[in-house]
């Protein structure tokens, strides 16, 4: 961007002691949006100070968060909630530049290794055993314990690269899967636990019935390692836990909530003071998603 008079004047106000005149510096360089970042980059290449350095990367962070929030709106107002799309947004508070094309072309991959060991002569047992085992064992997919000290493991991008991933990451990568390949597994909202659901076919998005959400599941599937787990395991995780199964936790969630979660959960591992702003950010974010 051309450096205008204005521009100038600004730029040479980022380090005022007074945290006022940063504040109003911050928001009137934030209106100039990402054309700006390039000058702020060159800036922070010639300024000594590592205070003013910290300044600049915060008014960057601004100028890549601002943009972040309008793709989250345009989002949340599309008519398909595209999963990897809103994934790939995640991954961006952390990384803005992010290049998509790698993530995108493993999954291409994913979806046609599995792709090609399916027919239609399977039975749903079988049709999740092609996946399981292609994700697992073939592309050699991990699964770890939530760890709020290690951000990584909520991204998207990043479990493609390490092939390890928390039970929410994992699972959303399992759901974009079965999504390309139409195997009905859909999340829903067991307590404590991120836990799949394999929907029997005649139970379909739009389908109207008066059969309980639970009798509509035909199995259930732990995404940490993609073990089938049967209504007897679940029962008895629920009195292992002493909480009444009740209706609403055999219903499947939406996209939406799902990246809810992951921007709540993402949230928790910025929980220190020099980090908090981020924490406040993730949390924006999730609440912006809210329906209604």
């Amino acid at each position: 961007m051309q450096e205008n008079k204005e521009i100038k004047a600004l730029f040479h106000l980022i380090d005022d002691p007074d945290a006022e005149v940063f504040s109003s510096v911050s928001e009137r360089i934030v209106t100039y949006g990402r054309g700006i970042i390039p000058n702020l980059e060159n800036l922070w290449e010639n300024t000594i100070s590592e205070e003013v350095q910290e300044r600049i990367e915060l008014l960057i962070h601004k100028l890549h968060y601002s943009d972040l929030t309008e793709e989250f709106l345009h989002w949340k107002g599309s008519s398909y909630h595209d999963l990897l799309t809103a994934s790939l947004l995640v991954s961006r508070f952390q990384y803005p530049e992010l290049n998509s094309t790698q993530v995108l072309q493993e999954v291409e991959k994913l979806r046609r290794n599995i792709w090609l060991e399916l027919n239609n002569y399977l039975t749903p047992l079988e049709q999740v055993n092609v996946l399981t085992s292609i994700l697992y064992n073939y592309y050699g997919l991990k699964g770890v314990e939530v760890g709020y000290q290690h951000p990584e493991e909520f991204l998207i991008n990043k479990v493609i690269e390490t092939k390890r991933g928390n039970a929410i990451m994992n699972g959303v990568l399992y759901l974009l899967l079965g999504e390309l390949l139409d195997i009905p597994v859909r999340a829903i909202n067991i307590p404590k636990q991120f836990v799949l659901a394999y929907i029997k076919p005649e139970y379909g998005e739009d389908s109207f019935s008066h059969e309980l959400p639970v009798n509509r599941i035909e199995f259930f599937i732990d995404p940490m390692s993609g073990h089938v787990f049967t209504h007897k395991d679940v029962e008895n995780y629920f009195k292992r836990i002493s909480v009444p199964p009740v209706n609403a936790y055999f219903k499947p969630i939406s996209h939406t909530r799902i990246i809810q979660l992951m921007l709540e959960e993402f949230s928790r591992c910025f929980e220190d003071e020099k980090n908090q702003y981020k924490q406040k950010e993730l949390l924006m974010l999730s609440s912006l998603l809210n329906e209604g």
